[in-house]
């Protein structure tokens, strides 16, 4: 039977979220967007609640939290802010490949400290000449005996400067490409380790971003995720739950962009008639409103195919590159119809609108998802 109802759980979870992402992010979202600080105390505010590392399980002290309850959250945090969002979401990004490929004594070790206090986690996978292209990454991890050596540079790292923990993917040889893969634990404060400068965005201004250089660093066996070459195998699968979170994101901000765009048009008069009244700007609020409800849906079924055990690779897809687009394009058009106010930082349509362009480029680009989906079509059916 097809239930597209939330649980009474779920729309108490939905619930609190909300009423966080409304009281706590959106007031102060313009405030970060303009000074780049990194919202520590908003994050914190958000894990007292049970809010941040929604994918560790319960018996790790985590929330046992499902991936559709995860992208329920993930939603509504975006509506507060998208750029605040993504830090929250970079946890989970770090923590997963952990839940995914990481021993009872690993998962005790690395995840359960992150249920005790608070406490920030960065994925270390895109490098300056390999994003899209993960399989051709460079950074290596040798084997110097009783420990590994990292040696290597990553690029575009989301919470570096704030990270208590680093999941690093390396290669034991470039040559070998995805089958050299592996995935492992740094500590962030070991010897070696070099952070850039933040890097200067058009938008998600207080999202931490930036390189992080791996020199001779030795890292300890026993923080090898699986087997040596495992990390590809690791990080797919770690896409396949994070992509719905971050179209989850996508959809948390087109509905923050419909919702102003929609008390802005019955506010706002023209021709003596509020402009809700031309069926020019009804035509784009409704094609706005579509967009949003279709992705949120997209989104809930990759959530919700995990959850039931099935292979969501071709559903997550489809949710990130619809989600995404659709949110870049709802933003502008909440743009649109502000007028000239929708291009002023004093409304906050502009912010969504800059913020929006990233969903489309990480965690795998809307190009990137397109071939993935082409592929699944053409070799799994």
């Amino acid at each position: 039977m097809i239930s597209f109802e939330y649980s009474q759980e779920q729309k108490e979870i939905r619930e609190m979220a909300m009423k966080f992402a409304k009281n706590e992010m959106q007031p102060n979202a313009a405030k970060y967007d303009e000074s780049g600080e990194f919202p520590t105390d908003i994050m914190k505010k958000a894990w007292e609640l049970g809010l941040l590392n929604t994918c560790i399980p319960a018996e790790y002290g985590g929330t046992g939290f499902t991936t559709v309850d995860s992208v329920i959250i993930s939603e509504c945090l975006s509506y507060g802010c998208m750029g605040m969002n993504t830090g929250m979401m970079a946890n989970d990004l770090a923590l997963l490949p952990i839940v995914i490929g990481g021993s009872d004594e690993q998962k005790k070790k690395f995840l359960t400290p992150f249920t005790e206090e608070f406490k920030i986690a960065s994925f270390c996978l895109t490098e300056p000449g390999n994003g899209s292209d993960a399989g051709g990454i460079k950074t290596t991890i040798k084997d110097g005996g009783d420990h590994y050596i990292v040696n290597g540079q990553k690029m575009w790292i989301t919470n570096a400067g704030f990270a208590d923990l680093f999941v690093l993917y390396g290669t034991s040889d470039p040559e070998l490409r995805h089958k050299g893969i592996s995935a492992i634990v740094i500590d962030p404060k070991s010897e070696g380790i070099e952070l850039g400068a933040p890097e200067k965005k058009m938008g998600h201004k207080c999202s931490d971003t930036r390189a992080v250089t791996f020199n001779n660093v030795k890292v300890p066996k026993e923080n090898m995720l699986g087997n040596p070459g495992d990390g590809w195998k690791i990080a797919m699968k770690t896409l396949d739950h994070s992509r719905p979170l971050v179209a989850a994101s996508a959809v948390g901000g087109a509905q923050c962009a419909l919702d102003h765009t929609i008390e802005y048009a019955k506010e706002r008069k023209q021709f003596n008639i509020p402009i809700s009244g031309h069926q020019a700007v009804q035509f784009m609020v409704a094609n706005m409103a579509m967009k949003t409800e279709a992705a949120r849906l997209l989104v809930t079924k990759a959530a919700w195919l995990l959850d039931q055990g099935q292979s969501n690779t071709q559903l997550a897809s489809y949710a990130k590159a619809f989600a995404a687009d659709s949110c870049m394009e709802i933003c502008t058009d909440a743009v649109q119809v502000f007028g000239g106010y929708g291009y002023s930082k004093e409304y906050p349509v502009e912010k969504l609108m800059r913020d929006a362009k990233l969903i489309q480029i990480y965690e795998g680009t809307s190009q990137i998802q397109r071939l993935v989906i082409a592929k699944e079509i053409f070799t799994r059916s």
